[in-house]
């Protein structure tokens, strides 16, 4: 696994996420993702009545016959009935996001990659089991006031950069694109395969979630398990999804903090627990936020709610089995990342039916 991870690095150049940091009735000719795009575009950073290049696209595609356009932009033939996308079709945008993510390198450590995580997670993690809303289903992330959610700051980036997905693939909804690319850099950056099903619809301006529900990095345990378990994870999944830590790095002008939890921060591996167990952590001397630095090199952080983690005995165990084994770090990992990105959607599919995309060579 470790040689698996090297390689991946090498390849992609090398060395961005922070902790705060379907059937349808015959009647209906034009699937929800299509039906979604023309009703209202990508909007980030705008209000409720301003939209940006999604909104063109939305026009262009009710100009082109909806369904249709993604064939006629793809000089393939008008399909009779409703196009009802397959699992080759969503391989195909898999296919387009690892292609950017292997050409676009001029971001943070030279990859998305974590960025494009961090967006998947925060869009998901907003879920509130009590009231069965906010969760991935929606995107309401294209909009402010959530695109502008401190805990959100930085994800602008992340969302520009899957427009062009977007425009190529204007069937997709925003809530499975977004999803499907934080599963695709998981597996692109080395870690464990992440099955997928679609089903998500964007929703409007007014589903936003309010300010709040993701996790605040400056807290302690009883914060971590309030904030999860609000989603409804139990310790060893909180644990696994910290985890998380092992890509990208956190930044003064979003989060406060600064810098990245491990030496390869566009690996996926399990560095951070390794790291955060075997590691000497001083509280960092700086004019920023209170977070830690490591004895040995000081150019690695952690941040309150990471050290938390060994403080705390109920979270340390699980820390403790993830950095003696990157396996188990891996299968529970992928376990519970996949319960995230569907917290509050209502699929049509069946578990079962979830996709397994191809990793690229």
């Amino acid at each position: 696994m470790a040689a698996r991870s090297a390689s991946r690095a090498f390849l992609r150049s090398t060395p961005a996420t922070s902790f705060r940091a379907s059937a349808r009735p015959a009647r209906q000719i034009l699937p929800a993702q299509i039906r979604g795009s023309i009703r209202r575009g990508y909007a980030s950073e705008a209000g409720p009545g301003k939209s940006s290049s999604g909104g063109i696209w939305g026009i262009g595609l009710a100009v082109a016959a909806g369904a249709g356009a993604y064939f006629y932009l793809n000089g393939e033939k008008t399909p009779k009935g409703p196009f009802v996308p397959t699992k080759e079709d969503y391989q195909k945008v898999y296919d387009e996001i690892a292609t950017l993510l292997a050409n676009e390198t001029d971001y943070d450590d030279g990859s998305y990659g974590p960025v494009l995580v961090r967006l998947a997670w925060h869009a998901s993690g907003t879920y509130d089991k009590e009231t069965n809303t906010g969760g991935s289903n929606g995107a309401t992330m294209r909009f402010a006031p959530e695109s502008s959610h401190g805990a959100n700051a930085g994800l602008k980036h992340a969302r520009d950069f899957l427009e062009p997905v977007k425009a190529k693939f204007p069937w997709i909804t925003y809530s499975d694109l977004w999803t499907l690319a934080g599963s695709a850099a998981i597996q692109e950056l080395g870690g464990p395969k992440i099955p997928w099903r679609p089903g998500r619809e964007d929703k409007e301006v007014v589903a936003c979630t309010p300010d709040g529900r993701l996790p605040d990095a400056s807290k302690d345990h009883r914060h971590i398990r309030d904030v999860f378990g609000r989603m409804g994870f139990d310790d060893r999944e909180m644990v696994a999804l910290i985890g998380a830590h092992a890509l990208g790095r956190a930044h003064t002008d979003r989060s406060g903090f600064e810098g990245p939890w491990d030496f390869s921060p566009t690996v996926f591996s399990n560095e951070f627990f390794r790291l955060l167990v075997e590691e000497k952590w001083n509280q960092r001397k700086w004019n920023g936020p209170t977070q830690f630095t490591d004895k040995s090199t000081s150019t690695l952080m952690m941040l309150p709610s990471d050290i938390a983690l060994i403080k705390d005995k109920g979270f340390k165990q699980h820390v403790e089995r993830y950095a003696k084994d990157s396996d188990v770090f891996f299968q529970e990992f992928a376990d519970v990342y996949v319960k995230l990105l569907e917290l509050g959607v209502p699929f049509q599919s069946k578990p079962e039916e979830r996709f397994v995309f191809k990793t690229s060579e």
